[in-house]
């Protein structure tokens, strides 16, 4: 039986069947000659061992991967995501609660075979989709794995879980490939991009990227009949203590130059963590006040598909 005619259908089957995977796979993989992945777009010969901002070499390095029930519902469902959570970042976060993983390389090496082994182990314990976090450094060795594990049977829908701050050209390298996008729009102020996360033009590209996701997926969150997302994006927003995060602003861009039917997870999970430690803005919760503020503004501007947190008094 050929991959056309399986009951479920990711996209990716269709560029395995007819060499297209392959292809992006060696285009993938040479980019990492003179690393332009993000848009630090440092250079580096990661191939020969060079390292730029993100710290990552020729392999993946990957500091856990499981079953996770706490994503939005249809990511989640009822039998949990597949996440793969990688090492290394294109950011620096002061109140990064990953900081271990992302800015300190916790984790371990994992090799085209090994990757596409834990996409179908995860596959195996029944979850949903899988789940790629902060995968854009590992872009080329992300589709080299989907390539191994395709022929060993694997069928899930792919979510791409990403900081938002990405270079298109990147992107269309994932276009047919990712089903679900799962994009941050973390801020509307360049200077506070820069200063809280070391991003340099984050509103620039993370808008570009937004725009090129939207262009691949469409606005729609489409669900199949047990309401788990199979194609689409979800915008998350965290809102940051003193309006930092610009969530006014955030909104109504969405809204202007997506859809005002695109979904949206405006998250209040915020707490100080790393460097954000003892800061005298960053050094707390956000307030319940900050939070309904934050809500206001995304209906406000016309976004009311989309998921928002209880927050504990």
């Amino acid at each position: 039986m050929s991959l056309a005619t399986s009951k479920t259908y990711p996209s990716y089957l269709r560029l395995y069947e007819s060499g297209d995977l392959h292809e992006r796979v060696e285009r993938a993989l040479a980019v990492l000659v003179r690393c332009t992945l993000c848009p630090r777009r440092c250079g580096v010969n990661r191939a020969e061992g060079e390292l730029g901002f993100c710290r990552s070499g020729a392999t993946a390095r990957v500091a856990s991967w499981n079953r996770h029930p706490w994503e939005e519902p249809p990511i989640s469902g009822t039998r949990g995501s597949g996440t793969i959570f990688f090492s290394g970042c294109t950011g620096a976060c002061v109140f990064c609660q990953n900081y271990p993983i992302s800015q300190l390389g916790v984790g371990q090496a994992a090799d085209a075979s090994r990757l596409a082994s834990m996409m179908l182990e995860l596959q195996r314990r029944g979850c949903h989709n899988i789940n790629l976090v902060t995968g854009t450094h590992f872009v080329p060795q992300i589709l080299a794995a989907l390539e191994v594990a395709v022929p060993r049977g694997f069928r899930l829908p792919l979510v791409y879980n990403t900081s938002g701050y990405e270079a298109v050209e990147t992107l269309q390298l994932l276009d047919g490939i990712v089903d679900v996008y799962l994009p941050d729009a973390k801020y509307a102020d360049e200077e506070v991009a820069r200063r809280l996360s070391g991003f340099r033009r984050y509103v620039h590209y993370n808008r570009l990227a937004l725009l090129e996701m939207f262009r691949q997926v469409g606005p729609d969150l489409q669900l199949d009949s047990n309401g788990l997302a199979v194609r689409g994006m979800i915008v998350r927003h965290l809102v940051l203590p003193d309006g930092l995060s610009g969530s006014r602003e955030v909104a109504r861009w969405l809204a202007a130059n997506l859809s005002p039917r695109v979904h949206v997870s405006i998250m209040g999970q915020y707490f100080p963590a790393h460097r954000a430690v003892g800061d005298p803005v960053l050094g707390r919760k956000i307030t319940p006040e900050e939070y309904e503020a934050a809500i206001e503004a995304f209906v406000e501007a016309g976004l009311e598909t989309g998921w928002q947190q209880e927050q504990d008094d």
